[in-house]
């Protein structure tokens, strides 16, 4: 050890040290000589004169003003800050004899009530089940407590009136109306299996979790538009699969998806990878699941729903004798990718060769019988050794290729074998094919609209998926099976920001 060499360092620190203090002392310095500087070398003030936001006969709530300003900020911010990626928990299957439907629990109004909701694809609007509801079942076979939102008990509750511009958005559709009596914004949903309900429209806040740069804010809220349900019909009001209500998915303006999109809380894009076993649940993402084995085939334009453009269908290889027009997009014609719906549906010139050729691939020792006007098979051995692969075939080269058991759904066992019957239905006559959960479970779903497109590849959807906000790429975030993780702590955020507002205090009297 050189005791010279040591004490060279030894002034060399001393020296960086107090040149560190003397550049420190000389900011402040500068400082204070220009705001004492002020009067004199800048120009005397404008006055400019203020209004009052807000009316001065009423209060207003201090968390509806958090809200408005969390808002305004999150504005502020959309030039320099990232999207979020949120996410949403899923339970049920998509087994018809246990759930028969995906659905996910949503957070609304101060204080927060939760929700659930069926995840659905195939509408816009997210509404719940509100007080004095007509036909709203008060049980659930679902063993859940079933909830109903009440406007008045939520400080930060207010109601869309004819005049407010997101009605007028939501009157695009023919589903948003305006009562001239109440001067409320109104709506009434029907729905493909007959069951509707109508209601009117409330701006609330909603809570959800949020992952950015490996860091969990499980309190971020902010308002947005949704329906407040006051009549439902048909299969909305039986109990065995009831639930709050329904979470349209949508690319209207009125979806939730468009909504956060607009205030630049999360990205043109949501994801989720729906689980195909017992135990059901899955993922549910605002972002973009990236995985290098995805391919995309691009929506269907000035669509209502998310319509692709489904070719032809082969099995074993082989292309189905189905004329392409019964495919093609038209008023009563097209294909649509939709998790609302449990099953698949075929019109009738596509669901008879595609029937067929299952018969006939299937060897001659199993049994063809009919259950419910559904062929059915009675069969001792694996299904994916019996029954062949199935390829629907899309604009651009997409391919989605089904395992026997996305197009078959098992019956009670029986004894030395099972039953597997063919879960895709016929629509008679001209009729829209309709994708299911039947064909959506286990696969990584994309919905890429800000580039108009449909993502999809075959995944187990029990385990974490990366995510980003960013459509293009870039950050990735880990994300499990209906929660976030992050190694990060909550408490995180505050001192990044304290950080951050120190060096920028630094830079503005360095740049004085």
């Amino acid at each position: 050890m050189n005791p010279t060499k040591n004490n060279n360092h030894l002034l060399n620190d001393n020296l960086n040290l107090c040149s560190l203090l003397l550049f420190v002392l000389t900011l402040l310095f500068s400082a204070v000589l220009l705001l004492l500087l002020a009067p004199a070398v800048w120009p005397s003030p404008v006055t400019l004169p203020l209004e009052r936001a807000f009316p001065t006969n009423h209060g207003v709530e201090l968390s509806q003003l958090k809200a408005w300003d969390s808002v305004r900020h999150r504005r502020l911010l959309q030039q320099t800050t990232t999207t979020y990626v949120v996410d949403f928990p899923v339970r049920g299957t998509f087994d018809p004899s246990q759930v028969g439907l995906y659905y996910t629990k949503v957070r609304l109004g101060s204080p927060p009530r939760e929700f659930h909701v069926q995840i659905d694809t195939g509408s816009d609007v997210l509404w719940v089940s509100c007080g004095s509801c007509n036909g709203c079942p008060e049980t659930s076979g679902l063993q859940i407590q079933l909830n109903y939102f009440d406007p008045g008990s939520s400080s930060t509750s207010s109601l869309i009136s004819c005049l407010d511009q997101r009605c007028r958005s939501g009157e695009e559709s023919s589903d948003t109306s305006c009562s001239t009596q109440s001067n409320q914004c109104t709506y009434t949903f029907q729905y493909g299996d007959g069951s509707g309900t109508s209601g009117y429209y409330v701006s609330d806040l909603m809570h959800f979790a949020s992952i950015f740069e490996g860091s969990v804010t499980a309190n971020s809220s902010t308002p947005i538009v949704f329906g407040c349900s006051n009549l439902q019909t048909g299969e909305l009001t039986k109990s065995d699969r009831a639930i709050d209500g329904i979470f349209g998915f949508g690319q209207q303006e009125m979806s939730v998806i468009s909504q956060l999109s607009s205030q630049g809380i999360a990205p043109r894009v949501f994801s989720h990878c729906l689980k195909g076993d017992n135990s059901g649940g899955g993922i549910l993402v605002l972002g973009d699941i990236v995985e290098p084995n995805i391919i995309y085939s691009p929506l269907v334009p000035s669509q209502p729903h998310y319509n692709l453009n489904l070719q032809s269908i082969s099995v074993n290889g082989q292309p189905l004798p189905i004329d392409p027009t019964v495919f093609a997009t038209s008023s009563n014609r097209g294909t649509i990718i939709d998790s609302g719906t449990t099953l698949a549906y075929l019109a009738e010139e596509a669901y008879n060769p595609f029937v067929n050729a299952i018969v006939a691939a299937v060897p001659p020792s199993v049994r063809t019988v009919l259950s419910k006007g559904s062929p059915c098979f009675l069969i001792s051995s694996s299904v994916s050794d019996t029954f062949p692969q199935v390829s629907l075939n899309f604009a651009g080269g997409a391919s989605l290729v089904l395992r026997p058991q996305d197009y078959l759904i098992q019956q009670n066992p029986i004894v030395d074998g099972a039953v597997w019957c063919i879960g895709f239905q016929k629509i008679p006559g001209e009729g829209i094919t309709i994708l299911g959960d039947l064909v959506l479970k286990d696969k990584i779903f994309i919905y890429d609209l800000a580039h108009q497109r449909i993502g999809w590849t075959n995944y187990d959807c029990s385990l974490s998926v990366n995510v980003t906000a960013s459509t293009g790429g870039g950050r990735s975030e880990f994300v499990n099976a209906g929660e976030l993780s992050g190694s990060t702590s909550l408490q995180d955020g505050p001192h990044k920001l304290i950080h951050i507002g120190v060096m920028a205090f630094f830079l503005y009297l360095l740049v004085l």
